[in-house]
């Protein structure tokens, strides 16, 4: 009998190499609906690499990546493995809406224009309908008087939240943030940190690749620190951050303290 509530992202097994450096050694996550994990570790241990390879951007080796109960199709092994159907990839893809460090915004296109765009040309969506839904994100991330400006005049911290804007354009199941805020100045930080945790209270589901340890013990309700590809440690916030088990954890985190 097939599961009624299966959970949003299932990662099972995962392994990823770029030739001999194998940079994911076996990873399993599972996040169900509302579920808010944040993915901590050193530079190198694999986090926005297990990011990239939830929506596809990068190709793994072995395992599987399971959304809403839905197994992506492979073909081919080891470094010959491919997703078997372009068209499922393009479909999951809508439904897992990724945040990057560098916003990514198009430049030729005024803020407004950025949140339209893929659900206009992607989803082909009716362009008033887009309109209204991208006028109230922008209102959303507090910067609805930005609508009609173009990516350049924007701070940092408006750049990130026009692009959170645009990642809920398309409706998505999850969200996925590979290091949101590591490119803002500690004050601009704070504005994308407080859209995000606004964001958890709504209970999206999201997966938050960070560096800041009090945006991960406040907004995540499950830590996992990766470590050399492999999951050290994981659990909930007060454990991971208040009795930290192993000693690589107990190390990073008087590192980043």
């Amino acid at each position: 009998m097939l599961d009624q509530n299966p959970p949003v992202i299932e990662i099972r097994n995962l392994h990823k190499a770029y030739g001999k450096l194998e940079v994911l050694r076996g990873v399993d996550i599972t996040a169900h609906s509302g579920d808010v994990i944040a993915l901590i570790g050193s530079s190198g241990s694999g986090k926005s690499t297990l990011l990239r390879c939830c929506n596809m951007l990068e190709i793994s080796q072995q395992g599987s990546i399971i959304f809403k109960g839905e197994p992506v199709k492979w073909t081919g092994s080891g470094s010959r493995r491919r997703p078997e159907d372009a068209a499922q990839v393009t479909r999951l893809r809508t439904n897992l809406s990724m945040v990057f460090q560098q916003f990514n915004l198009w430049a030729h296109m005024t803020v407004l224009q950025n949140v339209m765009e893929a659900p206009v040309t992607v989803l082909k969506q009716d362009k008033n309908t887009v309109e209204a839904r991208a006028r109230a994100l922008l209102e959303k991330v507090g910067i609805s008087e930005k609508a009609d400006v173009f990516p350049a005049q924007l701070s940092g911290g408006q750049q990130q939240r026009a692009a959170i804007a645009r990642a809920l354009a398309m409706e998505p199941k999850a969200l996925l943030f590979d290091e949101p805020t590591s490119a803002l100045d500690p004050e601009l930080e704070q504005e994308v940190i407080q859209v995000i945790k606004d964001l958890a209270a709504e209970g999206r589901t999201m997966l938050i690749v960070t560096h800041d340890m009090a945006m991960a013990r406040d907004v995540a309700d499950h830590v996992v620190f990766l470590h050399n590809g492999v999951i050290e440690e994981q659990g909930s916030p007060s454990a991971i951050f208040g009795i930290p088990k192993s000693q690589r954890l107990q190390q990073f985190l008087a590192a980043v303290s």
